[in-house]
C-alpha cells in the first residue's frame, strides 16, 4: 500500500497506528465508517474552520455528529467560529474536501477533538487522501497533534 505523508509522519514519530483503505469516491463520513467496518462513534472527520478575527481552528469530531459552533468558540476562546469555505481548505491546509486529516497540515493551527474519543482505545481520522483512515489512541492524536479535549458536538 502506498504510505501517505499522515502515515510517514506517524512512522517518524513512532506513533503506533494501523490503516484501513475505502473507495476513494465515498466522500461522507457515515459511508466510511460503513466501508471500513467501524462504529461511527469511532470514526472522526476533520473540520477546520475561523473565527471572527480570521484565526483558523481545526475540530475532529464523529462522523455522525455535527460540530456545535457555539461550543467550538468557547473551546476556542472566539466570539464566534464559522466554517471555512470548501476552496479555502487545499491552500490554507494542503488537504482536499474528503481527505482533510488533523494530522500534517501545512501550518500547526488549534485542534481541538470532541471528548468522546476518550470513551475509545483506538479512533479513525483520515489518512490524508481520499481512500485511506488510520486508526490511533486518541492520546497519541492528542498528543501528536497538540490537541485539547473539548464537548464539541450538538446534543
Amino acid at each position: 500500500m502506498d504510505k501517505t505523508n499522515v502515515m510517514r509522519l506517524l512512522d517518524a514519530a513512532k506513533v503506533s497506528y494501523q490503516e484501513k483503505t475505502y473507495d476513494p469516491e465515498t466522500t461522507d463520513g457515515l459511508s466510511v465508517a460503513s466501508s471500513i467496518g467501524e462504529d461511527p462513534d469511532q470514526v472522526f472527520k476533520t473540520l477546520v474552520t475561523e473565527n471572527q478575527n480570521k484565526e483558523h481552528f481545526v475540530f475532529c469530531v464523529p462522523v455522525n455528529a455535527e460540530l456545535d459552533l457555539k461550543k467550538a468558540a468557547k473551546a476556542s476562546h472566539s466570539k464566534s467560529i464559522q466554517m471555512i469555505h470548501q476552496k479555502e481548505l487545499l491552500p490554507l491546509t494542503g488537504y482536499i474536501h474528503g481527505g482533510c486529516s488533523p494530522i500534517g497540515m501545512k501550518k500547526t493551527f488549534p485542534t481541538f477533538i470532541d471528548e468522546t474519543a476518550q470513551l475509545f482505545d483506538q479512533i479513525y481520522v483520515s489518512g490524508g487522501r481520499r481512500g485511506f483512515q488510520v486508526c490511533l489512541s486518541p492520546l497519541d492524536l492528542s498528543a501528536y497533534t497538540h490537541a485539547s479535549f473539548a464537548d464539541l458536538t450538538k446534543n
